[in-house]
């Protein structure tokens, strides 16, 4: 994979582990998937039979830091979690639980989307953290919504964006 860069670890928080993941900078971690913008995985602590997160290639903190700009990564996120899902046998896609954490309730300050199915069969010792519509954990679809409702960023010529 060409990045342009010389030193593939240059420009990369060595500090946060997806980021290494995201720049196959971590080699104990089995892509599932992966293209120029996202990347999936198992999750190291699954809550159910299939557990995976969708990781931005790009270091986003969190759903805080998500402007209306972000919507159509949003959707390709939960895209690629429902491929993968159907890559790795999942049929009923009623029984599936999509969504992410917000601080303070994040492991891991980069975004991640959480790609459980069934989710039936999420775990009672972990089902907590996965309660829809919670304050802990909240759906692609709910940040979807929230986003739709929200001005359009402001994007500047020198690629910064401002967001109300």
């Amino acid at each position: 994979m060409e990045s342009g860069r010389s030193d593939p670890s240059e420009g990369v928080d060595q500090t946060c582990i997806f980021c290494l993941i995201a720049n196959d900078l971590d080699k104990e971690t089995e892509i599932l998937k992966k293209d120029k913008e996202l990347m999936c995985f198992r999750d190291i602590y699954p809550a159910a039979p299939h557990h995976y997160l969708v990781i931005p290639i790009q270091h986003i903190e969190s759903c805080h830091s998500l402007h209306g700009g972000h919507i159509g990564l949003i959707q390709r996120m939960a895209e690629m979690g429902k491929a993968v899902l159907r890559e790795q046998g999942v049929t009923n896609m009623k029984d599936i639980r999509l969504g992410f954490h917000q601080p303070p309730y994040t492991s891991v300050d980069h975004l991640h989307l959480h790609v459980l199915a069934p989710s039936s069969q999420i775990s009672q010792y972990m089902e907590y953290k996965f309660i829809p519509r919670s304050y802990r954990f909240l759906s692609d679809k709910y940040i979807l919504d929230y986003l739709n409702k929200l001005p359009p960023p402001v994007q500047f010529s020198d690629g910064s964006v401002l967001s109300l």
